[in-house]
């Protein structure tokens, strides 16, 4: 086994993987050994447990999860004679308490995931443990049965031995043994059986084994039987339970044999019963804990995915419903109430869900954190769902008190109906989820139907979000220009910086594609990083190669992330100084929207750059609504006047309020000096408009699309006139 490396660190962890791992070998060791039947020393014995050690340690850690190593485990505990009953209870306990403790360190996996692995590792070497033990009892007691009862029509001489042996095997034995002829009549039961039943040795006798049916039997356990009797097979193993005199229910693994006279002619049948009832609950015990959430009692995860797989099975006309619940503004509950008060209100707001649950063909999960979900199967159609999905929200909409506080629940929907056999779990809880968050964005309290086309969209833009640091890498963004022309004697004043993605299967994306989705992750750093620096490097050969009047300006896009990112101003002192291009050649845009209520503390950088002569403009001015007199402290020399304002002007008659805007808005910034650039231009006639009122510059489709840098000085010889 290769123990993966862990980091030095205080108490378990202060240790490697092997050290916690033979750690964790003594503490069994300690536990077991004094009840445990062997010649070896603790020492030797410590050193045989290892092996089952590491099988739970792999399982533990294991993808896929499997049961299977902790099975041996317990059967090693057999071979290594703990066979004392309270072997097993000592070794379930050690692993309980140690096993994630020592051996889950390292592991990526969360710790509910771990405890509920270790419950389920439980399970199974508990039933490593009782089946190794059943089959060396049985095959002990069932050859020592066998001999005895073969021995009766041996020589006389032998008989009183053999009698003597058998009687001491069939009183004393571990495990209930019975003795019937073929038409079901018991002949002769044990003491441990008669105990099994609850006493009374007569009341045994005075039934037939064909009168023990319960109805938890399989189909095939009496068929088995009939077989039997009629000699048709030896012997059959099943899982069969009782009900004892009092009304309880004895479970067992029931051995039967059949046993032939001299001539092979059958005579009797030996039934061999091993009382698993205690182990039986104890499994139902780990299983309930393994598919329950330990705070809300509500099923986990994994027992979920068990009943959502089976929902989703083919079937006749069958149909599903699925509510994907999460609660709005819980983490603030958790950080400013703390833990405790959010633990108490995720299991009041279980209990109401509990309760919202009407029918035998629903049923309400906690995923985990504040997320839960409701699953109807059988439903008639869309209106079941949405049914569920409202008693849902009317549950939450009574407040909860809590310590004394009032706290309101709100809840965000994801809800997803539809025929069962098309989709798998995986692909419904996706599109739950991603709906889950549709109804959280547009205000949440409420919850809407998925749909697939928004899934698409939401999928695709997962698809962007996680492929957009390896494009950067890759070099799949580049630069279009968009030149800027002076109205007034339709030169070529420069250009703006437009980024954009080539990417392998979306082809070329716009900005608006991306750049919100760089902004969420903080790509927009470096990518803006990038487009400075390309942008420069441009304008600077430009410069260099057009010294008879090329573009002098380039104008790049700050986002509201780069504003506050720290290094901005010597990021971009940088980028100048490496390129040699004059900070007067460049204008950084930042958005009106990005500066409403901003203070000191984030005009500061941009006050920074404005000294060293780098233009700052307002872009899309007009759409933050925000007071005209707040220009006055804001280090901008240039209004971008957003396209809203001139789309009337392409019109004819102009409108004379659209005319009346633009001229105040331009002689306001004339008078703080500010020059005002005009965007979306798109006609002749709009242009002649705009120059009439005065604006310095504009870009727009008139003038020419965003292109590649070698088209910006042809225009300034053939387009821009």
């Amino acid at each position: 086994m290769n123990v993966p490396s862990q980091p030095a660190g205080s108490g378990a962890e202060a240790d490697g993987p092997e050290d916690r791992l033979r750690r964790f070998v003594t503490i069994w060791s300690r536990a077991i050994f004094p009840v445990t039947a062997t010649s070896l020393t603790r020492a030797e014995f410590e050193v045989h447990l290892l092996p089952p050690a590491r099988a739970l340690y792999d399982a533990l850690h294991a993808r896929p999860f499997d049961t299977a190593p902790a099975q041996r485990a317990g059967a090693a505990l057999v071979a290594a004679h703990c066979t004392d009953p309270d072997a097993l209870g000592r070794s379930l306990g050690v692993v309980d308490s140690y096993l994630v403790l020592y051996c889950g360190t390292e592991s990526d996996l969360p710790a509910e995931e771990l405890r509920a692995r270790c419950a389920r590792l439980q399970h199974g070497m508990a039933t490593g443990y009782a089946q190794a033990l059943r089959e060396r009892t049985l095959a002990e007691q069932e050859a020592i049965a066998r001999s005895a009862l073969a021995a009766r029509t041996a020589a006389e001489i032998a008989l009183h031995a053999t009698e003597s042996r058998f009687r001491a095997v069939f009183d004393g034995a571990a495990i209930g043994i019975g003795i019937a002829d073929l038409d079901g009549n018991l002949l002769e039961v044990n003491e441990t059986l008669t105990r099994m039943f609850g006493g009374m040795e007569g009341r045994l006798r005075s039934r037939k084994v064909s009168e023990w049916v319960h109805p938890e039997d399989g189909p095939h356990v009496w068929r088995l039987y009939e077989e039997l009797v009629r000699g048709e097979r030896e012997h059959y193993r099943v899982e069969k339970p009782y009900y004892r005199g009092d009304g309880t229910v004895l479970w067992t693994n029931l051995t039967v044999s059949l046993l032939r006279d001299a001539d092979g002619r059958p005579q009797y049948q030996l039934a061999l019963l091993e009382d698993t009832t205690e182990r039986r609950l104890l499994h139902l015990r780990l299983r309930y804990e393994a598919t329950h959430d330990a705070l809300t009692g509500l099923p986990n995860r994994t027992l979920f995915f068990e009943r959502l797989e089976k929902a989703l099975a083919p079937g006749d006309n069958a149909r599903f419903g699925l509510c994907y619940l999460d609660l709005d503004g819980f983490k603030v509950i958790n950080d400013s109430l703390g833990h405790s008060t959010g633990d108490r209100l995720l299991v009041e707001v279980a209990d109401r869900l509990q309760s919202c649950v009407t029918g035998a063909n629903e049923m309400v999960a906690r995923l985990g954190g504040d997320e839960f979900v409701a699953l109807t199967t059988g439903s008639d159609g869309e209106r079941d769902v949405t049914d569920l999905a409202d008693r849902i929200l009317a549950a939450l909409a009574t407040p909860l008190r809590i310590d004394g506080r009032e706290l309101t629940v709100r809840g965000s929907l994801g809800v997803v109906e539809g025929p069962a056999g098309e989709r798998t779990p995986a692909e419904v809880l996706r599109s739950a989820d991603i709906t889950m968050y549709r109804a959280k964005s547009a205000g949440g309290n409420r919850f809407e139907l998925a749909d697939p086309e928004a899934d698409a969209r939401a999928i695709t833009r997962h698809g962007l979000t996680t492929a957009l640091p390896a494009a950067l890498e890759r070099g799949e963004f580049f630069i279009e220009y968009q030149p800027l022309v002076h109205l007034g004697d339709g030169s070529v004043h420069g250009a703006e910086a437009l980024v954009r993605w080539c990417h392998p299967q979306h082809g070329v994306l716009g900005p608006d594609r991306f750049i919100p989705l760089a902004e969420d992750t903080g790509l927009i750093v470096p990518l803006g990083r990038w487009v400075l620096q390309e942008a420069v490097r441009q304008a600077r050969f430009w410069q260099a190669r057009h010294t008879d009047g090329g573009p002098l300006r380039i104008n790049v896009n700050l986002s509201p992330t780069q504003l506050h990112h720290p290094r901005l101003v010597a990021d971009t002192v940088d980028v100048l100084e490496r390129s040699g291009l004059e900070p007067g050649a460049l204008c950084l845009e930042v958005t009106e929207s990005a500066l409403i209520g901003a203070d000191e503390g984030l005009l500061k950088p941009l006050r920074q750059l404005a000294e060293m002569g780098v233009d700052i403009a307002l872009d899309d001015f007009g759409t933050g609504y925000s007071n005209l007199a707040n220009l006055r402290r804001l280090p901008v020399s240039v209004l971008k006047l957003d396209r809203s304002f001139t789309r009337g002007m392409q019109q004819h008659p102009v409108d004379p309020v659209d005319l009346k805007i633009v001229e105040g808005i331009v002689s306001l910034a004339h008078s703080l000096e500010l020059a005002v650039t005009v965007e979306g231009v798109e006609t002749g006639a709009q242009a002649r408009q705009l120059r009439e009122l005065g604006c310095d510059t504009a870009q727009g489709w008139y003038y020419a699309r965003p292109g590649a840098p070698d088209r910006i000085h042809s225009l300034l010889l053939a387009d821009a006139v």
